[in-house]
Order: structure tokens, then C-alpha cells, then sequence
């Protein structure tokens, strides 16, 4: 893994990195995160009854629009084709809480953890938006890149 921080230049300006000499692979990233609610809110979201409709599947349609639109939030990330995007949803009755993982993949010169990341905050994000008239003190958890696999580094995993 480099040592620097890759978005500077020499004079530390803010510039996008080039990847024009990087070889296109194919590149998966996997990340996770939760959102913990009270025993009430889980159940109308477990039931899919909340007053705003199906609470997981709209989530999972925002955080798959929200993988596509990164580079248009992020400032300095690329534009990059998706191949696939993937939100996954397990639910944690005993604890309240709604587990969520993303895996987003491209075949490029360019990683998709941003993309990843971006897709699971937004999808978490949507579950608060649709609960917060019920529960106002859901908290989210753990947001994280898991694996990466792909590009110059190859593949890294957490706690690997």
C-alpha cells in the first residue's frame, strides 16, 4: 500500500489521479455497516409495512443509484462503468438492528470501494429517512470496506 496520500500533487494541490497507464481488471469491492432501531421499527420494517411502503427495497434501489451517481458526489472520484451492484439486507431481530452489505464490481483502471461505500451509507441512510417519524434515534454502525480484490494491490480483506 503507498505511503502517500495519492489525490496531492508535489505542490499539494487537490487533483484527480491519473489512471490512464493502469491495466483495466475486474475490481469487487465489499463493504458493511447496520442501522440499530427500536423493537417497534424493526418490526414494521421487518413486516414491510411502514406507511412509506417497502422500507429494504426502496434502501436497496437508493443505494444502487447512489453507487452509480459517486463520482458525482465525490469530487475527485472517476466516472467508472459498474458492472454490478449488489445491497443485501439481514435481519438482526434480537438486537434490532438491520445488517447491510454492498458489493459493487467494474472492469476498469480504477478500484469501486468508493462506489461500495457511497452505496451503503445512502442505502442505511434511506432505511433513517423512512423510520425517522417512528424512531428518531436509530444509529448507524460500522461502516467499512471488508474486502477489496483487483488492480496493482490485488486483494485485501479486513482482519486478513
Amino acid at each position: 500500500m503507498t505511503k502517500t496520500l495519492t489525490h496531492f500533487d508535489a505542490q499539494g494541490q487537490a487533483h484527480m489521479v491519473d489512471v490512464g497507464a493502469k491495466d483495466e481488471t475486474r475490481r469487487v469491492a465489499v463493504t458493511e455497516g447496520s442501522i440499530s432501531m427500536l423493537p417497534a421499527t424493526f418490526e414494521m420494517v421487518k413486516a414491510g409495512n411502514a406507511k412509506k411502503g417497502d422500507v429494504l427495497g426502496i434502501a436497496r434501489i437508493a443505494g444502487i443509484q447512489a453507487a452509480k451517481r459517486t463520482s458525482e458526489l465525490i469530487p475527485l472520484c472517476h466516472p467508472i462503468p459498474l458492472t454490478r451492484v449488489a445491497v443485501d439486507f439481514e435481519l438482526d431481530e434480537a438486537n434490532g438492528t438491520v445488517h447491510c452489505t454492498v458489493t459493487a464490481e467494474t472492469v476498469g483502471r480504477t478500484g469501486v470501494e468508493m462506489e461500495a461505500l457511497t452505496a451503503i451509507s445512502v442505502a442505511l441512510l434511506t432505511i433513517y429517512d423512512m423510520c425517522k417519524a417512528v424512531d428518531r434515534g436509530m444509529t448507524l454502525n460500522g461502516i467499512r470496506l471488508t474486502e477489496k480484490l483487483g488492480g496493482k494491490s490485488g486483494h485485501w480483506k479486513l482482519g486478513v
